[in-house]
């Protein structure tokens, strides 16, 4: 997949992400980058965050995932590409 096409991006973010601010954070990360999709809390303690848009865009929020300047203690990101779905417009939270 060419960088300038879209792409959708599932990543599984585990670690200490719930509670600590953590998919406020996302959802302005991906709002400056112009994403769309979701950020959720899942029941066994990750945050699904999901994002659709140019993939160089969704590749510079993988990458601010993975950073130290992600909110709480982010152990692991597990990371799945695919086709992009058209996602609604803007980012949320669940």
């Amino acid at each position: 997949m060419a960088d300038s096409a879209d792409a959708r991006l599932t990543a599984l973010v585990s670690g200490d992400v719930q509670g600590v601010g953590f998919r406020d954070w996302v959802r302005r990360q991906a709002a400056r980058h112009g994403l769309a999709g979701a950020a959720t809390n899942r029941a066994d303690g990750r945050v699904e965050v999901v994002a659709e848009g140019p993939r160089e865009a969704v590749s510079a929020l993988l990458a601010a995932l993975r950073s130290a300047a992600a909110p709480g203690n982010v152990q692991d990101v597990a990371e799945s590409w695919e086709a992009p779905r058209g996602e609604p417009t803007g980012f949320r939270m669940h």
